[in-house]
């Protein structure tokens, strides 16, 4: 099965090539981008697309590799061994009552095959992709406390977002397919604003393109809009029924655009934003 996009995912060529290519290899994809570029949204629609189930794990910087294959939770075993009757003792006895499986361990059991979602991964410590190398090439993990050894039915389509916040391990990176997702360029980004908003009239697409592109591409940006904000900033302009004239500018210099809160998010953009405006209004 091959993934060539889908009606609500405006996918490139090259992102379809990346995609079907790790499906090939049999090997993990690995996208990073700026946020806000549809890294998640991704591996949610090539799911859909290809009539996967779709299990998610979503990183954080105290998430622990471990936890994706299964977590033993003696506090409880304890517990109830302490407060359960002869009823109970059963249960306390048969230790597999206490293993939680993680989102891995699950992938691996599937009876279908499955999409795989490991989002952030560089949110967590620099170990956590070192300590997922063994289960994610050979597909299989040990289970101490029951003495399993689980291994994968199907393998899974894996899909690995990152941000960059850190640099992951070359080993980590040997064993994945990499693909960056470049920013929308304006045609692109047309395409992404037509799935969202059909009937939007394209004297207002375009004086927003542009404004966006505008802001987007001022000097010195802490943070740049991203095509979420871009949606967000659109739904606002539709909501407030913002005219067309107040995204248009009579000398062609760029103007605080209405709502412009939706697309700058810190005070230092906000502040080099207006100093900009005042430059030019001072020169001419």
């Amino acid at each position: 099965m091959k993934f060539a996009g889908s009606d609500q995912y405006v996918a490139t060529a090259d992102l379809m090539l990346a995609v079907n290519a790790a499906a090939t290899l049999q090997r993990p994809l690995l996208v990073k981008g700026e946020p806000g570029t549809g890294k998640t949204m991704l591996a949610e629609e090539v799911a859909a697309a290809l009539g996967m189930p779709l299990l998610q794990w979503h990183i954080k910087s105290t998430t622990k590799a471990q936890q994706g294959l299964y977590e033993y939770d003696a506090v409880s075993r304890l517990r109830d061994s302490q407060l359960s009757g002869i009823e109970g003792a059963e249960k306390v006895k048969n230790i597999e009552n206490y293993i939680v499986k993680g989102v891995l361990w699950q992938a691996f059991e599937s009876d279908r095959p499955v999409a795989l979602l490991i989002d952030e991964i560089d949110k967590a410590d620099i170990e956590f992709p070192n300590d997922l190398l063994r289960e994610i090439d050979r597909m299989e993990f040990y289970v101490y406390e029951t003495r399993q050894l689980i291994k994968a039915k199907h393998r899974p389509l894996v899909f690995i977002t990152s941000n960059n916040e850190k640099e992951l391990p070359d080993a980590f990176l040997r064993r994945c397919f990499f693909h960056y997702i470049k920013f929308p360029d304006p045609a692109t980004m047309q395409a992404i604003v037509d799935v969202h908003f059909p009937g939007l009239k394209k004297e207002l697409l375009a004086a927003a393109l542009k404004t966006f592109f505008e802001v987007r591409n001022l000097p010195g940006l802490k943070k740049k809009p991203s095509t979420s904000e871009l949606l967000d900033w659109l739904k606002l302009l539709l909501a407030e029924d913002i005219p067309v004239s107040a995204l248009q500018s009579q000398d062609e210099k760029i103007s605080i655009p209405p709502l412009v809160g939706a697309l700058l998010k810190n005070e230092q953009d906000l502040t080099l934003f207006e100093k900009l405006l005042q430059m030019q209004r001072h020169n001419r």
